[in-house]
C-alpha cells in the first residue's frame, strides 16, 4: 500500500489549509516529499506566485540542513541566499521561537522527521513552538510522518518532571512508539490546551511497520542517523552518549557500534550474547573514530545487530551492554560529567534516563529482570495517557 506522509497530502490537496495565509516552517533537511523535493521547495513557487507568504524559516538541533555535526554547536539565524528567506534557529540560545521571530505569521507548518525516541531533540522543538504559539495565538499545523522505528512498541523509562531537560521536557517513554502529530495531541490536552493545532495525517501505514517497510525514502534526519537499522538502536545506544565509551560517531555506523581502548571486544561480545538478549546479537569489532570521543584510537567493541525487530529491546539491551562494560572494565568505565544540553545540575546519564534510579541500577549490576520489570510498570502507567493521542 502507498504510504503518504502529511507533507504529500498536503501538497495533493494543493496546499489547501495554507493557501492564502503568512506562514512559518519549521523544517530541516529530512523535510522532503515523496518526489525527494524538500518542503520549501515546493512552497516556494507559492509564495512567489503570492498564494502564500513565507514569513520565516526555523531549524532544530543540527540547522535547517543539518549541517552542524555534534551536540553543544549553535547556528545563528541568518538570511538564505538561494531561497531569498529568513532563518531562525531553535537550538542555542533561544529553543522556544521568540516573539519577535513569529511576527506576521498566522500559522507555523511543522515538518519535523522524529525517530521514536524520547532523546531526539525535535519533538521538544516542536513542543515549545506549540507554547509559544498558544501564547500569542497562532495556529501551529503539524505534517505528520511515519515513526521510523514503527508505532506499536513502547519500552524504556518514563521521564519524570525532576529531570526534565531539552532531551525530554515532558513525561513520556524513551522508545514512545508514537508519531510527532500524535505527540502533538499530547502535549496539547496535558500541557497547551489553548494551542491552535491541526495534524495533517500519515495516510497508509499501519502502527507495526518501520520507515523501510513502507515506500519512502530514507533521509537522514540528522548527522549520525543515516539508516533505519540505527534509529532501531538509538532508543538504548544514546545512552552511551553520557558515558566515555564510544557511541560510534566517527564512524559510518553511529550507534550500532560502541566500544573503548581498555575493552576486549571479543570477550564483550561473548559475555553480551551468553545472556541471550532478544532479538540481538553482539559481533566483536574493532574501530578507529575519525572525530569524536577516541579519536585516532583503536577502540574495541561490538557492532549491535537487531535480528528480530518485534522482539528486540533496545533499552534493556544497552543497559545490559553497560553492566557488562561495568564488570569488564572496573574504574576504566566512567560516567560523563555535566553538563549535556546545556544543562549543568544533573548527570547526563539521569538526565537522558529521565531519572536517578537507572544510572544507580547500572552500577550496581541489578537484575535485569528487574530493571525491565521497573520500566514495564513506569510504560503501563502512562499507556492510558498515550493511548488517548493515537490517530492510527
Amino acid at each position: 500500500m502507498a504510504t503518504l506522509n502529511g507533507i504529500d497530502a498536503l501538497i495533493r490537496d494543493d496546499f489547501g489549509p495554507i493557501r492564502g495565509r503568512a506562514i512559518g516552517v519549521v523544517c530541516n533537511q529530512a523535510s522532503i516529499a515523496k518526489d525527494l523535493r524538500h518542503f520549501l521547495d515546493h512552497l516556494l513557487p507559492l509564495h512567489r506566485a503570492g498564494d502564500l507568504r513565507i514569513v520565516a524559516g526555523f531549524g532544530p538541533q543540527h540547522g535547517i540542513w543539518g549541517h552542524t555535526q555534534d551536540n553543544m554547536i549553535e547556528w545563528e539565524g541568518y538570511d538564505d541566499p538561494r531561497t531569498g528567506l529568513r532563518f531562525h534557529s531553535l537550538y542555542g540560545e533561544h529553543r522556544e521561537p521568540t516573539d519577535a521571530m513569529l511576527a506576521g505569521i498566522e500559522t507555523l507548518v511543522v515538518d519535523i522527521v522524529d525517530v521514536g525516541a524520547r532523546y531526539y531533540t525535535f519533538i521538544w522543538t516542536l513542543a515549545l513552538c506549540m507554547k509559544a504559539c498558544e501564547r500569542l495565538g497562532i495556529e501551529v499545523l503539524v505534517l505528520d510522518r511515519v515513526n521510523p522505528v514503527g508505532g506499536a512498541m513502547v519500552e524504556g523509562t518514563v521521564l519524570d518532571p525532576a529531570f526534565a531537560s531539552f532531551v525530554g521536557l515532558y513525561p513520556l517513554p524513551t522508545r514512545h512508539g508514537m508519531t510527532a502529530g500524535e505527540i502533538a495531541g499530547y502535549l496539547k490536552a496535558a500541557f497547551f490546551p489553548r494551542c491552535d493545532l491541526r495534524v495533517v495525517p500519515v495516510e497508509g501505514w499501519v502502527r507495526e511497520q518501520c520507515h523501510d517497510g513502507t515506500d519512502l525514502a530514507w533521509a537522514m534526519p540528522s548527522p549520525n542517523m543515516p539508516t533505519v537499522q540505527t534509529a532501531m538502536v538509538y532508543p538504548g545506544q544514546c545512552l552511551l552518549e553520557a558515558t566515555e565509551l564510544s557511541e560510534g560517531r566517527g564512524t559510518t555506523r553511529p550507534f550500532e557500534i560502541f566500544g573503548a581502548p581498555y575493552l576486549d571486544g571479543w570477550r564483550l561480545a561473548e559475555a553480551l550474547n551468553g545472556l541471550v538478549l532478544p532479538g540481538v546479537w553482539f559481533r566483536p569489532y574493532a574501530f578507529e573514530p575519525t572525530f569524536h570521543k577516541f579519536a585516532g584510537q583503536v577502540c574495541e567493541g561490538c557492532h549491535l545487530h537487531v535480528t528480530d525487530r518485534s522482539t528486540f529491546e533496545p533499552v534493556l539491551t544497552t543497559v545490559a551492554l553497560l553492566q557488562e562494560v561495568v564488570r569488564q572494565a572496573g574504574g576504566a568505565f566512567a560516567w560523563k560529567e555535566p553538563p549535556y544540553e546545556y544543562e549543568y545540575r544533573l548527570m547526563p546519564m539521569d538526565i537522558l534516563a529521565g531519572n536517578g534510579w537507572l544510572r544507580a541500577a547500572i552500577d550496581a549490576l541489578a537484575p535485569l529482570d528487574g530493571v525491565r520489570e521497573r520500566m514495564c510498570e513506569e510504560c503501563v502507567a502512562f499507556a492510558p495517557v498515550r493511548a488517548a493521542s493515537l490517530i492510527y
